[in-house]
């Protein structure tokens, strides 16, 4: 089953919650610096809607997960 971009970015924003991190520190760990890390991070988990490949292993790698997580079915991730 193909995973949306909406399921996608469903996904990235509950990984988000669950890794603790402020938009900043997620900002840095995507690779931007300075006053653009925060506003970078929060574009990319509030605005976007349809992710680049590119953006979502940033994301991946930044908050620890394998790629393949970001597109995993609910019931393989364990949840119902």
């Amino acid at each position: 089953m193909e995973e949306s971009p909406d399921r996608v970015m469903l996904r990235v924003r509950e990984l988000f919650t669950q890794s603790g991190l402020t938009l900043e520190a997620l900002g840095q760990r995507m690779g931007y610096r300075g006053a653009t890390a925060r506003k970078a991070a929060w574009q990319f988990v509030s605005r976007t809607n349809d992710p680049r490949v590119s953006m979502l292993r940033k994301f991946a790698r930044a908050v620890g997960v394998p790629i393949a997580d970001l597109f995993a079915e609910e019931q393989k991730r364990g949840t119902k």
